[in-house]
């Protein structure tokens, strides 16, 4: 089962600093047949403007990674961590059992990243957090695996059976992607346009995956994300 999510029927922000798109509900964004898909709760498209960001604010009991499109993002925690990652890199926060922390452009360009919550797999984690700078040339062309479960050997990992792949398709490349029995995915086109399985996706656009292969081509240069997990619906 394949569903074509057109990125102008999601939700937006309504923060002074920030425009945000909601793949699901948040915040002022509310539809009760839009809450999660599978164990992902929450995938917002921020664009936060130069010198601004989120404040000082709480988390618990959620797997929170932050991919970065463009710009510069920095973090600061109750842990004390603190640092800075840009284009293509990864940032991974497990608040567990309760955490604080901030996310600021303090750059003079916008600063455009995904955020992504995921369901773990029970409550009461310690809380954790790791980034990671990946290798621009490492997806070109081909699936990067960047984050997996506990179990698996990505160099990030969260607790739960989900899998993130991230790929950069030069125009007309082609690429599958398997989804296999009792599994899930949520793809994303984050910059670019793509035809998948017959679809023409554009900047912004997502796609729902149940148990069924992708067959990917390039229309123009293609930056996309996918998030493969257990089947729960």
């Amino acid at each position: 089962m394949l569903r074509k999510i057109d990125h102008r029927s999601m939700g937006k922000g309504d923060l002074s600093f920030a425009d945000s798109t909601f793949h699901f509900s948040f915040a002022n964004y509310y539809n009760p047949v839009n809450i999660s898909f599978g164990v992902l709760r929450v995938v917002n498209d921020d664009v936060i403007k130069p010198h601004s960001g989120f404040d000082t604010h709480p988390h618990n009991d959620m797997e929170i990674i932050t991919y970065v499109v463009d710009g510069a993002l920095t973090h600061g925690d109750s842990l004390g961590n603190k640092n800075t990652i840009t284009r293509g890199h990864i940032q991974y926060f497990s608040a567990g059992t309760g955490v604080r922390h901030s996310e600021y452009n303090e750059g003079d360009d916008p600063l455009r990243l995904l955020q992504i919550w995921i369901y773990p797999d029970r409550k009461g984690h310690q809380p954790d957090y790791g980034d990671k700078r990946f290798e621009w040339e490492d997806r070109q062309n081909q699936w990067l695996l960047m984050i997996s479960g506990k179990d698996g050997d990505a160099p990030i990992t969260i607790n739960q059976d989900a899998n993130f792949y991230v790929t950069a398709l030069d125009q007309d490349k082609e690429l599958a992607f398997k989804v296999e029995p009792c599994r899930q995915a949520y793809l994303i086109q984050i910059e670019g346009s793509s035809e998948v399985n017959g679809e023409t996706l554009t900047e912004r656009d997502a796609m729902e995956v149940i148990e069924e292969n992708l067959s990917i081509k390039a229309i123009d240069n293609a930056h996309l994300l996918v998030m493969e997990m257990k089947k729960e619906r």
